[in-house]
């Protein structure tokens, strides 16, 4: 046994010098070759603004990591921070971390410090982003595996253990972990552009909203309303999904828009069983106003090929047809069970799931045509004059402001 690997019987006792702080591994933004630099930047600027409301923190960056600071904050505090860090795309992983001072007998007392307490077996895994370190990976891992096995008696097993004690030495310092929070992956929200989700209050279109934050887009929202047909409930529904979607980027608008008069017209004009797809086209439209006017670049749906009768390819193509701007459709090849699955993990199927009269309910023709064509629908579009209508729905739209965490309806 080297000198290395015999530990002083006191190192527990001596105090701890570090602080606690947050380690986060970045996805794919590390990929970003030329364009890293600004990855990075927009991601350090969406983590601060998440955890702006337990603490204002400094947000370091290194080589494929980000440190994330607050001085004098206790364990109980970087706990909260490193939880809403998790809901911020672009991040891999969150550690909570012991960040120490780069000698050997600091790390002893981080790892000894982080150990304590626990039980089963375990292994060391150490990294040096600094080979000037004066021990190797394997060295250190064989030091301080030794040490815990003498002072805890916890066995050391390398596949499969129960716990993992990371020690990860960088250019100023040692940080000291073990286990962590999975994170979104993904692109920072705001690197992609902007785009309107249409937000029909179901499972589909959070679980698109979703995908497409994931993806670099910053989205604003809109929803269409039956009223004055029916109540306000599938607007509380919208509003309700908005808020728990707004974790993942902050800052989140609803538009509402009242369409049960329009849907109105749509029925007298002779659409017939067309009806439904006229609606969406006329839906669609409003939403292309509302998007330009808001800066977006696209419209996100939740359509999923074959689910209902208006997404057939042959409809899909009819929907494309009203509008220039592109209709992004992440669910597209996802069946129900997908998106389920999704909507749970994200939180927003159990409010997806509560009752509300979808305004694409009201009004509906008994059976609906699967393979309607686009010039019978630009027929009903002329006698409507839907380009007019569609002005005064986008004119009509009010707009809502929804915060996640807010407790008020």
């Amino acid at each position: 046994m080297t000198t290395l690997d015999a530990a002083p019987a006191d190192v527990r006792e001596q105090p701890l010098d570090g602080e606690p702080c947050v380690l986060l591994k970045l996805g794919e933004v590390v990929l970003k070759g030329k364009n890293r630099e600004q990855f990075e930047r927009r991601l350090a600027d969406n983590v601060r603004t998440a955890v702006r409301p337990i603490a204002r923190v400094d947000v370091i960056r290194r080589h494929g990591v980000f440190i994330v600071r607050k001085h004098d904050a206790d364990q109980a505090t970087m706990d909260r921070i490193a939880q809403r860090i998790t809901d911020v795309m672009g991040i891999v992983w969150a550690h909570r971390a012991w960040r120490v001072g780069k000698d050997v007998a600091s790390v002893e007392r981080a790892a000894l410090e982080l150990m304590d307490g626990r039980t089963g077996t375990f292994a060391v895994r150490s990294r040096r982003r600094d080979k000037r370190f004066p021990m190797t990976s394997t060295e250190l891992d064989r030091h301080i595996g030794t040490l815990v096995t003498a002072r805890y008696g916890q066995p050391v097993r390398l596949k499969d253990p129960e716990h993992t004690l990371s020690i990860e030495v960088d250019r100023d310092e040692v940080f000291v972990y073990s286990g962590g929070l999975p994170g979104q992956g993904g692109l920072p929200v705001g690197m992609s552009g902007r785009a309107l989700v249409l937000m029909s209050g179901g499972i589909d279109s959070p679980v698109a909203a979703y995908r497409m934050m994931r993806r670099g887009l910053r989205v604003d929202y809109l929803h269409f309303s039956g009223m004055p047909f029916t109540g306000p409930e599938s607007i509380y529904k919208a509003y309700a999904l908005v808020r728990e979607l707004d974790k993942f980027q902050g800052g989140s608008r609803l538009f509402v828009i009242p369409f049960g008069k329009a849907q109105q017209q749509i029925k007298t004009s002779g659409a017939d069983r067309l009806a439904v797809v006229a609606q969406r086209r006329l839906m669609l439209r409003t939403g292309q106003l509302l998007a330009r006017r808001l800066r977006g670049s696209a419209l996100i749906t939740g359509d999923a090929l074959g689910q209902v009768s208006s997404q057939t390819l042959t409809n899909i193509t009819a929907l494309d047809d009203a509008v220039d701007l592109p209709i992004l459709r992440p669910l597209v090849g996802m069946d129900k069970v997908e998106i389920m699955d999704q909507a749970r993990r994200i939180r927003t199927l159990t409010i997806s799931e509560l009752p509300d009269e979808d305004c694409c309910t009201v009004l509906a023709p008994r059976r609906a045509e699967t393979k309607a064509k686009i010039d019978d629908l630009r027929q009903i579009e002329k006698r409507l004059d839907a380009g007019e209508l569609a002005d005064q729905l986008a004119a009509s739209a009010q707009e809502h402001r929804p915060v996640y965490g807010d407790p008020t309806p």
